[in-house]
């Protein structure tokens, strides 16, 4: 007899300290593995060092990683943007962009990896200025 007793006790605990509590959705749509909508759109957040001269463009991410830069509207929009923190065409300049990171295609000359800019996050002045080495002057 005790043993039912305690069972009913327990199950009457259980179920009656259930409460229905209405959880707000999110602003953000999410995907099931927890990405918001700007995260799930294949682009990648890159900081780095931006320098642009004569049809070629680079981003150079920390000492290691270098970004060959696909020339599009949004690489000119950048270069155009920064032209207030260079005091040369060849300066650098401090970005931070998000973009399509893409391997360089075979039998091609490049770098390993290139990045085409969709979106300019923040453009600054370098901080470093006095470490670039000056040639021919």
């Amino acid at each position: 007899m005790k043993k039912i007793f305690m069972l009913l006790l327990c199950f009457s605990v259980f179920t009656n300290c259930k409460e229905d509590v209405e959880q707000e959705t999110p602003e953000v749509t999410q995907d099931p593995f927890g990405k918001t909508e700007k995260q799930s759109d294949g682009l990648t957040l890159v900081s780095g060092e931006f320098s642009y001269y004569a049809d070629a463009a680079v981003l150079q991410v920390g000492s290691s990683s270098i970004y060959g830069v696909i020339l599009n509207d949004k690489m000119k929009e950048l270069y155009t943007m920064g032209k207030d923190y260079r005091t040369e065409p060849t300066d650098g300049i401090q970005v931070q962009v998000r973009g399509k990171i893409t391997p360089k295609e075979e039998g091609k000359e490049g770098w390993p990896n290139n990045i085409e800019i969709k979106e300019i996050i923040s453009i600054k002045e370098l901080v470093n200025k006095n470490e670039v080495i000056k040639i021919g002057k």
